[in-house]
Parts: C-alpha cells; structure tokens; sequence
C-alpha cells in the first residue's frame, strides 16, 4: 500500500480528524474513480490503530502495530474486496480482506470474482466477536462498495444495523446510485473531491507521464486512472476507436468491431459515452471534456446530429454500461452499439 496522502488530499485529511472525536461506525467514502479514495482510508485506517499517532492524525509508521498494518497482517484489521483485486495495492484507479485475501489458492480452478460475496461478509462475523487486540479498536475496510451483490449488501445492513463494539466501518464507492439506500442511511458520507488540474499535472508530470494533458483529460480529471491508462498498451485501440466515431458508418463499423472484439467491452463503451457526451456538450454549449484533440471532428458531427437523438444515445449508452462486462458475444455487442451510433447521422 502506499504510505503517504497523494498532494490533493491534504484538506480532506484535515476535514476527517474533526470526526475522530465523535468517530462514526461506518465511514463512506465517495467520489469519483481515480482519485486515490482507498489509498485515503487505509492510511486513515493504519491511523485508527496506531499506538502512537501523531499531532496532524496521521499513523507514526513505526509502532508494532504500523508494522503488522503494512504487512496486512494486523489482528484487528480486515480488507474486504472482490477475489478480482487480490495481489493488487489499494488505489481504486482505483481498487478485502483475509476476507478476501485469504482464499487465493481457490482461484486457479475458475475465474476470479468481480463482486464481493455473502461469504465475504458473514466470515466478518468471527472476526468481529472475539476481544480486539491490547483492547483497541477493530477496523474493516470494505471497497468498492458497489461490488457488493444483492445477498452481501443485506448481510452487510443487518451488521451496519447493529454494529459491534470498537469497530469502525470504512467503505470507498465509486457511484453511490449503486448502493441501497439502507446501507447509505447507516453510514457518515465523506466526500473526496476531484483534484484541480493544476494538481492532477503536477503529479502526472512527477510520474514522468508523456501527454499527461490529454489522459487527464480523457479520463475526466482523475489522476490515477489517467496515469493507469497511459502505462497501458492500450493507447493505439484507444485512438483507432476514436478515429471511428469521427467517421460513422455501417462499413466501418463492421470492421472496427471485428478488430475490437478482444478488447473489454466495459472500456469501449466508456469511451464512446465520454464521447457522446461531448457531442452532447458541444452541441449545447459550444465546450469539450474529454476529447479536446477532437474538437474540429466534433463540431462537424454535432452540427448534424439531432439533440434528442444523441439524447437517445446517451440513454442507451448508460444501459449498455449496466450489461457490458457480461456480453453473450463481444463481437455482436459492439457491433449493435456502433451501428446504432452510425445510425444517428444517416
């Protein structure tokens, strides 16, 4: 895990030690992806178990607990998050416990999980009902939230419901709308704000990343993911499906979606939906997010496009996002969302 506050989250950091008198069961952290909102709350949770935290509430890094904490090996501590983030470092660019972390040799037989399970859940229970260590608190740190499945969220509620003693709760969310309204009801909602440009560049450029104006831009602001996707293979896929949107057509399309279809659905439709909604905003308003690069291409398809068809579009585009991490056929999903795309401008 990282060991330090990334540069724009000095404010929130300050903002959190005013609860610590008054300290919450569950903590829901929330804001958009990419933002470090894990790395957050588990330096925050290290300093809930710190046997000697400092003035500013950070963790001293040096204790015994601080030790076992960076080894994930603290007794009163516990991570919760799909099988999929196993071996991974928190960063939610972004994104449990011996909940989670504990099972990998299980792995190898089917493909990891994306949700966080009932299983994940009720092994809390133990956990949870046994004497915390030097008499302390306990801490669990669950992420994302929205990966919780329908039979996990309600075992969650009925613990969040009737929570043990000394133990504090920290959730992370990238989308709030996903929650149950019960479960957002139990908790203390702490926003974490998008850096400002000039902080998002600063970083950027001290991780040496090229072009780091136009990921920050693609990705909406969000630093790390901006930073994951520029060490990534993927940037030549990226502006051939860009190219594509700049040239609609059935011929096209066809094409693109054969060549595309190994690539994960979920990213092509998160391209096309920042895409569509700069469309959207130029036709409106005459201003472009995530694509500036594009601007001259986006001015000529907005000036023939009808708003309630991109519109339209857009709707369908959130719908497609809902479905797209299990399409029956890659091929024929991405197919289907470029001619419906094409089909606006003919």
């Amino acid at each position: 895990m990282s060991n330090s506050l990334f540069p724009w989250q000095d404010g929130v950091w300050q903002q959190l030690q005013q609860m610590r008198a008054r300290l919450p069961h569950a903590i829901l952290f929330h804001g958009a992806e990419g933002i470090g909102k894990t790395v957050f709350a588990e330096l925050f949770a290290q300093s809930l178990l710190c046997e000697q935290p400092q003035a500013d509430g950070h963790a001293c890094g040096v204790c015994a607990s601080c030790g076992w904490f960076m080894q994930y090996n603290h007794p009163d501590y516990r991570r919760v998050r799909p099988e999929i983030l196993d071996g991974e470092d928190a960063s939610d660019g972004d994104e449990g416990g011996e909940a989670g972390d504990g099972k990998k040799t299980a792995k190898a037989a089917k493909a990891p999980s994306k949700e966080i399970k009932i299983d994940q859940i009720r092994a809390l229970s133990g956990f949870m009902n046994i004497s915390t260590h030097r008499q302390g608190q306990r801490v669990v740190l669950l992420y994302p939230a929205e990966a919780l499945n329908t039979a996990a969220s309600n075992a969650l509620l009925k613990t969040l419901e009737e929570p043990p003693p000394n133990t504090v709760f920290l959730l992370s969310s990238n989308s709030l709308d996903r929650l149950l309204p019960t479960i957002l009801s139990r908790c203390r909602k702490f926003a974490m704000p998008l850096p400002s440009r000039e902080q998002a560049m600063a970083w950027l450029r001290q991780q040496d990343v090229k072009d780091a104006d136009v990921w920050l831009a693609e990705q909406g602001g969000a630093p790390l993911t901006a930073y994951a996707q520029s060490q990534s293979e993927g940037r030549e896929l990226i502006d051939e499906f860009l190219l594509h949107l700049t040239k609609p057509g059935i011929d096209g399309a066809l094409k693109c979606a054969e060549h595309l279809q190994k690539t994960p659905v979920a990213e092509l439709v998160g391209w096309q939906q920042r895409w569509l909604y700069d469309l959207f905003s130029f036709k409106l308003c005459g201003t472009i997010r995530y694509y500036p690069r594009y601007e001259k291409a986006l001015a000529g398809l907005a000036a023939k496009v009808e708003t309630g068809a991109l519109l339209r579009a857009l709707k369908s585009s959130n719908e497609r996002r809902a479905i797209a991490e299990h399409p029956l056929s890659a091929r024929l999903f991405i197919e289907e969302m470029l001619l419906d795309y094409a089909a606006m401008f003919a």
